[in-house]
């Protein structure tokens, strides 16, 4: 066995099973799980896909949205036990990312 089999099996575990599907342009709402002390809330981060980049567990996407007049971005990791869900609100059709 070489590094890359090695490396598959072991991020097979950390992969989720029905990653949502979403593309560059749709407006999104990310819900993730806060921890506060010991209390588990959901917050929801709503914007636009700006990015997608990676592959395997290290698959990562951007979340535009502006708040008070400045813009947000926030980077998230696609197969994170700490996303819940990924809801679609509206397709966006884009030229290209960015």
């Amino acid at each position: 066995m070489n590094k890359g089999e090695i490396l598959k099996m072991v991020e097979q575990s950390s992969l989720k099973a029905e990653p949502p599907k979403f593309d560059i342009g749709d407006s999104v709402d990310v819900h993730t799980r806060i921890l506060e002390g010991k209390d588990e809330r959901i917050q929801i981060f709503s914007g636009t896909v700006i990015a997608r980049s990676g592959s395997g567990t290290r698959e990562m996407f951007v979340v535009r949205r502006i708040v008070g007049g400045e813009g947000v971005e926030r980077k998230f990791p696609l197969h994170s036990p700490k996303i819940a869900t990924i809801e679609v609100k509206r397709s966006g059709v884009v030229r290209r990312a960015k």
